[in-house]
């Protein structure tokens, strides 16, 4: 692929630490292959915002990554993202591949469902997206859809209050709208979300399955690397990739987050600062 190679990383970005459910995928599905990961905390939790205002900063991280970082290829670790910034993004970068979260995730409810009624859990963004919505449509024609918004949950993951009473009562709310057309498979609709996996599936009962869009999109990415011959090459004696975070607010509370949900693989988190609407790195690092 011309411009593109093998031995470059893999850009991933979220508003916060969500994505980095789907940056620990990868490092299970994918361990030879470099991460660079921007957390846009600086503007964290995207899910209220204008769309317009979240593509626009969906589109310059994505141009960070793919300008500056080197990267052969981007995520969009962020449903809302996803919805509204992909093919923006696709269309300004023809030659890099560019994936979201929405299609794989949608998918694999699809066939867990057999075609009965899905529900899914997102930001206000994506619920007003409808990007759940089109997709499980394309792929299911007919299947009810349920699309439920949750604004609390993504302040209590970045406080790092996933299993409170608060999150419980927030779940109990929020899948009791949810479940009510009869859906017994749930879309986690945010990258934030599966942090509450545990609270969600007390709150829900042995009865309903939830689907995580990473582990979709982490094989998704491997099946696109290894069609455009991007894989990451295999070395016998090779140590572990060096992998780079960015946050563009506190790298330090980042970094707290980031070493809770991937150990010392995230240790080390450098600043990225807006400025109109670049993003440029400063050299400080939190450890």
């Amino acid at each position: 692929m011309t411009g593109l190679r093998h031995d470059a990383p893999v850009g991933v970005f979220d508003s916060g630490l969500g994505g980095l459910t789907v940056v620990r995928e990868m490092l299970r599905l994918l361990p030879r292959e470099r991460i660079v990961y921007v957390g846009d905390t600086a503007h964290v939790p995207y899910g209220g915002r204008p769309l317009d205002e979240v593509r626009g900063f969906a589109q310059n991280i994505s141009r960070f990554l793919i300008e500056q970082a080197g990267c052969k290829a981007v995520v969009m670790a962020c449903n809302i993202s996803s919805a509204v910034a992909r093919d923006s993004v696709e269309a300004a970068h023809p030659e890099m591949p560019i994936l979201g979260v929405i299609g794989p995730g949608a998918r694999a409810a699809v066939r867990l469902s057999g075609g009965a009624p899905v529900a899914v859990l997102a930001t206000e963004g994506t619920v007003r997206s409808g990007a759940y919505g089109r997709v499980l449509a394309a792929e299911s024609p007919g299947a009810a859809v349920t699309e439920t918004a949750c604004p609390d949950f993504v302040p209590l993951v970045e406080a790092g209050r996933t299993e409170s009473s608060e999150a419980l009562a927030a779940a109990q709310r929020y899948l009791g709208a949810a479940l009510h057309g009869g859906a017994r498979v749930v879309i986690l609709g945010c990258t934030h979300y599966p942090f509450l996996l545990p609270t969600l599936a007390r709150a829900a009962g042995p009865d309903v399955a939830f689907v995580d869009p990473a582990g979709e999109t982490a094989r998704e990415l491997a099946c696109v690397l290894a069609a455009r011959d991007l894989a990451a090459p295999e070395r016998s004696a090779a140590p572990p990739p060096a992998h780079t975070f960015y946050a563009t607010g506190d790298p330090d509370t980042f970094a707290v987050g980031a070493t809770v949900f991937l150990g010392d693989v995230a240790e080390s988190v450098r600043h990225l600062s807006w400025r109109e609407e670049s993003l440029v790195p400063d050299g400080s690092d939190a450890h």
